[in-house]
């Protein structure tokens, strides 16, 4: 999420586990287990509730994938099954940064030391927050930063283009107006929403089933199985490839645009792919692919 400071951009992150569904039995044992290697597991109390986590922008590598002389697991790995938020994203070191890509791509993190080493289970959601530029207004009617466009190129250069691109969705949040505060408009209520994400996860799990896996949701689904469940129509066909050509999409972006345009049709309850899913998988990409070129 990129926006000005105060736009809502923490809060929304915060509010994302009231609309997940609850921990399944076999997820609350891994998380509990983590909890406890980690000695966080108070008073041996157990919880459905998926983990959120929410480190400091100053936290180092070790902390957030793990480390130590015991080699204890990190933030990525206590968010397992859960949320991993980082606010200000820019602002983390390069290095913890870059050492987020092979948990996002793996689902696990291994740490090595001279004498022994140890594999931790990191599947988490990611999401970040991050200003559009260093002073936090670029782009905001009314606004001129003394610094121009370089403001903004500088600050969101220090993300790299290999972590961007184990990003699916970035959103534009705009500044919240006195009148929004004032006046606010009709919303959905989080027991609404949930109840839509927990149809289409059963809907994940009887397609799965069927085709002989385990796998829970379809952001583990693998490559080669998500091309065959996720195939697009023929409309649908052509604007992805157009839309490849184009941006320069990476394998891992192409099947990653599948994904989410199954989880698209899958809100809404649609058997099929269909042109209207990809054009918005697609501009989520897009928005990705820009902040990529700064970088």
């Amino acid at each position: 999420m990129v926006g000005p400071p105060g736009s809502g951009k923490s809060m929304l992150a915060e509010r994302l586990p009231s609309i997940l569904p609850p921990l399944a039995p076999r997820e609350l044992l891994e998380v509990s287990m983590i909890a406890s290697v980690a000695g966080e597991l108070a008073e041996g109390r157990l919880t459905d509730r998926r983990p959120f986590r929410a480190p400091h922008h100053s936290a180092s590598m070790a902390a957030l994938v793990g480390g130590g002389l015991r080699a204890r697991p990190g933030e990525v790995s206590l968010a397992h099954n859960g949320v991993l938020f980082l606010d200000e994203l820019p602002e983390f070191s390069p290095q913890a940064l870059d050492a987020l890509r092979q948990p996002l791509e793996t689902g696990e993190c291994v740490i090595a030391r001279a004498n022994h080493r140890v594999s931790y289970p990191a599947r988490f959601q990611l999401v970040a927050a991050m200003n559009p530029c260093r002073c936090g207004m670029a782009g905001e009617p009314g606004f001129r930063c003394q610094r121009g466009e370089r403001c903004r190129a500088d600050y969101q250069a220090r993300l790299s283009g290999p972590l961007l691109d184990r990003i699916d969705l970035r959103i534009d949040v705009p500044a919240v107006s006195a009148a929004d505060l004032i006046r606010p408009g009709k919303a959905e209520a989080s027991a609404v929403v949930a109840g839509r994400v927990a149809q289409a996860r059963a809907l994940q799990r009887e397609r799965f089933a069927r085709a002989g896996s385990e796998i829970g949701c379809n952001a583990q689904c693998p490559a080669a199985l998500i091309e065959t469940l996720a195939a697009p129509d023929a409309a649908g066909l052509a604007l992805l490839r157009d839309a490849s050509e184009k941006l320069g999409f990476s394998a891992r972006a192409y099947h990653r645009v599948l994904k989410v345009a199954r989880t698209l049709a899958d809100l809404e309850g649609s058997e099929t792919v269909g042109r209207i899913h990809l054009a918005e998988a697609i501009s989520y990409r897009m928005a990705s692919e820009r902040l990529a070129q700064a970088a």
